[in-house]
């Protein structure tokens, strides 16, 4: 009986000398990583306290007329979003003396007219212009279109229009408050005495805050991951800014610019001259994207090297009653968006969120020193949630009120389980469905419209085709 065991005992001692090398690099790296990650949190939480917490008075705000850079702000409509009337009011009682407003719709019967019309009678002294630059049988027939991204496509006429440099686009689910327009264009232009070497601002963004004004399940897991986990990691990569990091609900930057790049993505200085080329350059080359404001970010980066810039107010962006599966589809449209633009950084992704990452990392510590897995996660959990909800009070300006707390950290809680179910489903396929639009993403985040031929994982599930509508711009869709 004792040969036996002593065999076992000799297998299992050579078997632990065998992986005792691999666990230990492999726990040592998971340590390493999760101290990255938890820097990079601590960096968009110092960030955001920084930044949105106090909100100066722009010197533009009270500048005449003839001394304000003049802007051109570019609103694309489509139907009646909700909480529209007070967006698209926003940017007419912005703080400043030299702007003007463009209100862009694609078809003369979108029910958002009534809306610009009433804004612009309640505003007479603002110059604003309604432009109704495509109808519906142009966007299908595929004439006086410059790519397949319908809201670039209803962008063209107003950008051609526009008698200011300065571009400002929003997304027509933003709101923002009345100092915004002057303290982006401050950080524009920078201050008089920068440095002459110093990298000029191309684009000034603003992080996204979303607010629910009706309570259903995907709309509170929207309000949980704008609001705490993606702005941490926005705003922390933005302060590296190594790279371009830029969502596009409100972009500021110059037509001059956008002029010069073609969403290649090389250096200028690399490439031979293409001027004269028509629907090459400026926005009319971003029409072929899915994710255009997320291009002409990466473009001013890398093919002018030029810098971004946020200044210190958020897009607030209303949500209505977003259903459980609008959220999924949504977040799955974008992580397939993601997959095709930034491979690496969206592989790594679920290394990055907190249950995943906690778990590892709980191994890796009991493995090296025995640290109790439910005493590590119970810390982990605590320190991550206490993070969020600090950033979510820097970018509202209030903490999370108490009777709504209770509530907001369940749907914190639900957002964390659902990443990666959501990343697993997404990386499963390039289809997405947008604006009521079957699209593939291809290489480098073009898209090409596809028909309903091929079934969604939704629809083998249960037979049917998916919610149709985006909840930032859920109405009047489009019929083929």
């Amino acid at each position: 009986m004792s040969e036996p065991l002593s065999g076992n005992i000799a297998t299992y001692s050579s078997n632990d000398v065998q992986f005792a090398l691999p666990k230990l690099v492999l726990s040592s790296g998971c340590l390493l990583w999760y101290t990255f990650i938890w820097s990079l949190s601590v960096l968009g939480c110092r960030a955001a306290r920084k930044r949105y917490r106090l909100q100066p008075r722009s010197p533009l705000a009270s500048a005449s007329r003839t001394s304000a850079p003049g802007v051109s702000i570019l609103r694309p409509l489509k139907g009646l979003d909700t909480n529209l009337y007070e967006n698209l009011e926003s940017t007419f009682t912005q703080e400043y003396s030299n702007f003007e407003i463009f209100l862009c719709v694609a078809d003369e019967h979108d029910q958002a007219l009534g809306v610009v019309r009433d804004l612009i009678s309640k505003y007479p002294n603002v110059d604003a212009h309604v432009i109704i630059g495509m109808s519906i049988s142009w966007l299908e027939s595929g004439s006086d279109t410059v790519g397949v991204n319908p809201k670039v496509n209803n962008l063209m006429c107003a950008y051609k229009q526009a008698k200011h440099d300065i571009l400002w686009v929003l997304d027509s689910n933003v709101m923002v408050v009345p100092g915004t327009l002057a303290r982006s264009v401050d950080a524009l232009i920078g201050p008089p005495n920068s440095k002459p070497s110093s990298r000029r601002i191309g684009l000034v963004h603003h992080v996204p805050f979303a607010w629910a004004t009706e309570y259903a399940l995907g709309s509170r897991l929207e309000e949980a991951f704008l609001n705490t986990n993606h702005a941490k990691m926005y705003l922390a990569i933005n302060a590296v800014a190594i790279d371009s990091c830029v969502v596009g609900k409100s972009n500021l930057y110059r037509r001059s610019d956008l002029e010069r790049v073609d969403g290649s993505l090389k250096p200028s200085s690399s490439r031979p001259s293409q001027e004269g080329l028509p629907g090459e350059r400026g926005l009319a080359a971003f029409g072929r994207f899915l994710a255009e404001d997320n291009m002409i970010a990466g473009a001013l980066w890398h093919e002018l090297g030029l810098r971004h810039d946020l200044s210190c107010d958020v897009a607030r962006n209303a949500v209505g009653s977003m259903t459980l599966s609008a959220y999924v589809w949504r977040r799955v449209r974008w992580v397939r968006v993601r997959k095709r633009m930034v491979f690496a950084a969206t592989m790594v992704e679920p290394l990055t969120e907190s249950i995943l990452l906690g778990g590892l990392t709980s191994l890796a510590l009991h493995h090296l020193a025995g640290v109790p897995h439910w005493l590590f996660l119970s810390i982990h959990f605590t320190l991550w949630l206490i993070v969020d909800l600090d950033v979510f009070a820097s970018l509202a300006g209030y903490s999370v009120p108490a009777g709504s707390r209770l509530s907001f950290i369940s749907a914190w809680s639900m957002r964390e389980l659902l990443a990666l179910p959501i990343w697993l489903l997404a990386i499963l396929g390039n289809e997405v469905e947008w604006r009521g639009r079957r699209y593939e993403v291809l290489r480098n985040g073009e898209v090409r419209r596809v028909g309903n031929s091929n079934f969604t994982l939704w629809e083998w599930l249960t037979g049917r085709t998916k919610p149709q509508s985006d909840y930032y711009e859920p109405l009047d869709i489009a019929q083929d």
